[in-house]
């Protein structure tokens, strides 16, 4: 990571898959405990990050004590976060809980020279995402009203990610995407979860990164699903204001 008093520090954490009871596991792994850890391990990077980004599947059993965990472990650190659903988690439910300072429901957020646009991919009752119209549009205007250096964050991964069963249930209408992000040069870097597992893949200038989980990992490059070794990370990012960046992800060892 390169230090500059000029750029903008941000952080993604993703897929946490909360529930209400902290000490419940998924496929072996108590969620909240991992995240704690990440979390600390978070806590110790220098200089701290401007932002946070979490993008998706906070929670697994889709309830409001989940995402109070999620509200009570993120408002600790003090540093202001943003959200996006997945398609384990209920809008309606983060809205009402995760709206309270440091953590906002914003989805356009101006900082360090960028623009940072959060989109909704999620779908009521679907593995798979997609962008609504609605949601398309208001992007388009986004860009339309600011030429600065542009992150995108979004649950799904429009881009293949060669794990056969993962891109069967990633963004379903990518193309559409692409043809907004094809015709507005500053947009510089998608983010995304879902996939749990570190990705990475430039289309036309865009730099496209994919996150490993807070928790449980995903073997990349499978034909059908499969629980991966690797440990639970973040990522980390540095902006600068002339639309170059720096990334890192960070592997947190569990006790």
């Amino acid at each position: 990571m390169t230090n500059s008093p000029v750029s903008l520090r941000v952080a993604q954490i993703t897929d946490t898959h909360l529930f209400a009871d902290p000490e419940r596991e998924m496929m072996g792994c108590v969620t909240a405990r991992s995240l704690q850890a990440v979390l600390a391990q978070l806590q110790q990077v220098q200089p701290q990050p401007d932002v946070l980004l979490l993008t998706g599947d906070l929670s697994q059993d889709e309830t409001t004590e989940s995402y109070e965990q999620l509200q009570s472990h993120i408002s600790a650190l003090g540093i202001p976060a943003y959200w996006i659903p997945g398609n384990h988690d209920r809008p309606e439910l983060m809205d009402q809980v995760l709206a309270t300072a440091p953590i906002s429901t914003q989805k356009a957020i101006q900082c360090g020279g960028w623009n940072l646009l959060l989109l909704t991919s999620s779908i009521a009752g679907r593995v798979e995402g997609g962008l609504s119209a609605e949601t398309l549009d208001w992007l388009e205007q986004q860009l339309q009203a600011s030429d600065h250096p542009t992150l995108i964050a979004l649950h799904h991964p429009p881009l293949l990610i060669d794990s056969e069963w993962m891109d069967q249930i990633g963004l379903r209408n990518a193309t559409d995407l692409f043809a907004i992000l094809d015709r507005n040069p500053q947009v510089k870097l998608v983010l995304f979860g879902h996939i749990h597992q570190e990705f990475i893949q430039t289309r036309n200038g865009v730099t496209y990164l994919g996150t490993p989980s807070t928790c449980v990992q995903f073997e990349p490059r499978q034909a059908q699903f499969a629980i991966g070794s690797q440990k639970p990370g973040f990522r980390l990012l540095t902006l600068f204001p002339n639309g170059s960046h720096s990334t890192v992800v960070q592997r947190v060892e569990l006790e």
